[in-house]
């Protein structure tokens, strides 16, 4: 079966969704977009010229090009603030939904969509694209393998300076609602537990081009007595780590370190004698999956195989709200200057 998809938004980042379809031969065979929506017609115009989509519906208004296609899936790749009632109108159209990452600008009105998406049964999923990576994938099935025993901790660090332009540099709270979210969804994903609460600092730092809330120190519980570090900035000159954030996984029995791109290292205790006993390094196997380790086109997939089989998706609303709580919540401890239960 071939869905009709109509994309709504279709700034920069519809370009990487539309790659990703375009790219991976079962998708392109699933999915036809016959409809592009934009608050500029002409960006919708230029996109479908660019894509050579061939015959689509173009609009500003979301309602009408739905009523015009009678499509079945909506991608949602529009700002944070448009984000509620885009998904909404499309639930309300009996489709399935895609979203870009926030999945909402607020916990209220993520539990809205939960409860609208359930309403309506309807799929909506977010797309969390980091944790569909094969080093996340990677760092997830050796969690799972017990090789360097408990997790106890994970540490993370992100520090990288990108000139976007456009409405992140106008965005509050840039760093942890627009590019947080990964990592600590990510870091959720590969521990396998539950966010209880955050203590965060968070700064827009001398020198920054982003209007608040470029750089972020953040320390969560999570279940089971495991620690979760997260220092961040998106206003980080010089020498960067990957997008993808460093990781250091601490386990009763060793640890894991990863660079965010190729370096993995893993080591278990050593048996020398002394006040420290050294190291044995081990294998970090590769993913369990390689077809799970494509970014968006690996999302989607994911979202499709949802809709033809009734399965939960991965990165369901359900599920994301836990990760959307994560950000909020350090956002909410950052104002006030207290720890914030997420436990609730």
């Amino acid at each position: 079966m071939t869905y009709n998809v109509v994309l709504c938004g279709c700034g920069a980042m519809a370009k990487g969704w539309l790659r990703a379809v375009k790219s991976t031969p079962d998708l392109r065979d699933a999915l036809s977009v016959v409809g592009l929506v934009d608050l500029d017609l002409n960006v919708a115009r230029a996109l479908a010229d660019e894509f050579n989509l061939g015959p689509v519906i173009t609009g500003t208004d979301l309602r009408e090009v739905l009523e015009k296609t009678r499509a079945e899936i909506v991608f949602d790749i529009v700002i944070p603030a448009a984000r509620h009632s885009v998904v909404r109108t499309a639930l309300a159209y009996g489709c399935h939904v895609l979203s870009e990452k926030p999945m909402s600008s607020s916990m209220s009105e993520a539990a809205d969509l939960i409860e609208a998406a359930k309403a309506a049964g309807k799929i909506h999923s977010v797309v969390q694209n980091r944790r569909f990576i094969s080093g996340v994938r990677r760092m997830r099935r050796f969690v799972e393998s017990g090789a360097i025993g408990d997790i106890t901790a994970i540490h993370c660090d992100f520090f990288i300076g990108p000139h976007f332009g456009g409405f992140r540099e106008k965005m509050d709270n840039v760093l942890l609602l627009d590019m947080a979210i990964h990592t600590f969804d990510a870091a959720r994903y590969v521990s396998g537990k539950l966010p209880l609460s955050v203590y965060c600092l968070e700064t827009n730092p001398r020198g920054s081009w982003y209007a608040h809330g470029a750089s972020a120190n953040a320390v969560f519980q999570l279940s089971d007595d495991v620690v979760f570090t997260y220092r961040g900035s998106w206003c980080a000159e010089g020498e960067r780590t990957s997008w993808e954030s460093t990781w250091r996984l601490v386990g009763t029995k060793g640890m894991l370190t990863w660079d965010g791109e190729e370096a993995f290292s893993a080591s278990i205790a050593g048996v020398q004698d002394g006040l420290l006993r050294g190291f044995t390094s081990i294998e970090v196997p590769p993913p369990a999956n390689e077809e799970e380790t494509h970014g968006h086109a690996s999302v989607i997939a994911d979202f499709l195989s949802a809709i033809r089989t009734g399965r939960t998706p991965e990165t369901a609303g359900q599920d994301n709200i836990k990760s959307l709580a994560m950000v909020f919540g350090a956002i909410e401890s950052a104002r006030s200057g207290r720890s914030v239960d997420l436990a609730a």
